[in-house]
């Protein structure tokens, strides 16, 4: 248990980059994604070939899989969409609501019995994200899709729980983002359509954004969070997840100065989500969370 926590926090560590890469890169959210699935799809079918660790599986498993792949990229779609259209620090902390999402969703798709505590701390989280939402309306369009992205990842969370049970986790990380990236490629034009760009290729700096972001907040982030999910239940993850915004609001304080343009409700919200989060990690200390 305790690696399994020691591997959660150093993914939700990483993860508190993806938020300022997608500031700094220029495309837009549907370019970023597509060139993500891309980069990381390649990376992980070129190290499991020279580890001699690719496995092929039969279309039976793999359409599963790739289902859940087809949920992070619209999660990550619609995460973008909202950094994009408000800034870093609203977009993270849109995410926070992942938790009540979960607290919903994985009794009903898993069959068990609903956690009260689960959704007292969720409605503390929600308690915070509205607080944001009734007094910052500059930002609603960005949190209304950051609410949508933070539903995605609650799917994606208690899929992956299902399917870790069968797979080991680099076999679902490779399928669910290899397939993720060919329904994208299809939807693409149709996107770029609706939503028009001076130019698809990235800049110099784009890249290496896009290679940092592939490499490090994706490919070693996701192997340490499934890793996890071995040993600690979905709704822990992602509240655990939830601290994710404290490192990308620091981070976007320091390179964008983005504490300029947030009011006390922003500081009040994230109070709420904060302590959602350290009431959480007092149940798991205390042993009365089930994995």
């Amino acid at each position: 248990m305790k690696k399994a926590f020691i591997q959660l926090h150093l993914s939700v560590f990483l993860a508190g980059f993806t938020g300022i890469l997608g500031k700094l890169i220029t495309l837009n959210e549907g370019l970023l994604v597509w060139y993500r699935l891309l980069i990381t799809s390649i990376t992980l079918f070129v190290l499991f070939r020279l580890q001699g660790t690719f496995k092929k599986l039969p279309w039976k498993d793999i359409l599963p899989i790739g289902a859940t792949g087809v949920v992070v990229a619209a999660h990550w779609l619609f995460f973008y969409g909202s950094i994009k259209y408000s800034n870093v620090s609203i977009g993270v902390i849109c995410f926070s609501l992942t938790s009540l999402f979960t607290a919903i969703f994985d009794p009903l798709i898993n069959r068990r019995r609903f956690d009260m505590a689960e959704m007292l701390l969720s409605m503390l989280t929600l308690a915070g994200i509205l607080l944001i939402f009734h007094f910052d309306t500059q930002y609603r369009t960005g949190i209304i899709l950051g609410i949508i992205s933070a539903m995605f990842a609650a799917l994606f969370t208690v899929f992956n729980k299902r399917l870790i049970k069968r797979f080991d986790t680099s076999t679902i990380t490779f399928y669910e983002l290899s397939v993720g990236f060919v329904i994208l490629t299809l939807f693409l034009p149709v996107y770029l359509h609706r939503f028009p760009v001076a130019t698809i290729l990235p800049s110099g700096m784009d890249l290496l954004y896009l290679l940092i972001l592939a490499w490090f907040c994706t490919v070693l982030m996701y192997l340490l969070s499934m890793n996890a999910l071995k040993k600690i239940s979905p709704f822990t993850v992602n509240l655990c997840f939830n601290l994710e915004p404290v490192y990308s609001i620091l981070m976007a304080f320091v390179l964008f100065h983005e504490n300029k343009f947030l009011n006390n409700a922003f500081y009040a919200g994230l109070s709420c989500i904060m302590l959602s989060v350290g009431l959480q990690m007092l149940r798991v200390a205390k042993g009365r969370t089930s994995n």
